[in-house]
């Protein structure tokens, strides 16, 4: 059975699209980004290896050490996990240093693409 040609340029061009894909990675490196927390920036460092995230940790802030605990335990795993923050949700009672850490890793894996 043979394709027409539209079907052979669709196929193609997914076939494209998913090595394309699965070949994005990130530089490897070290990468320093920033975001807002409720009192102030959040400094993160992000540790790229093989293209992934290896690790996250939170170098200064200015938040209530027991408020951005729940973050730090519980977001950064999950964005290492996904390799990435899409999807990753911010932590009820600490939104704003969440959304910091979010903001911190965005600003780093920019520079690491």
């Amino acid at each position: 059975m043979e394709l027409n040609p539209m079907k052979k340029l669709v196929l193609l061009l997914a076939s494209f699209c998913l090595m394309t894909a699965a070949s994005a990675a990130y530089k490897d490196g070290t990468y320093e980004g920033q975001g807002d927390g409720n009192h102030g920036k959040i400094d993160v460092s992000v540790v790229i290896k093989g293209g992934k995230i290896a690790d996250i940790k939170v170098l200064k802030h200015t938040e209530t050490d027991m408020i951005i605990q729940a973050p730090i335990d519980n977001m950064i795993p999950e964005i290492i996990k996904k390799n990435g923050t899409k999807g990753v949700e911010t932590i009820a009672g600490a939104t704003n240093s969440s959304k910091g850490i979010l903001a911190g890793v965005n600003a780093a894996l920019a520079k690491a693409q």
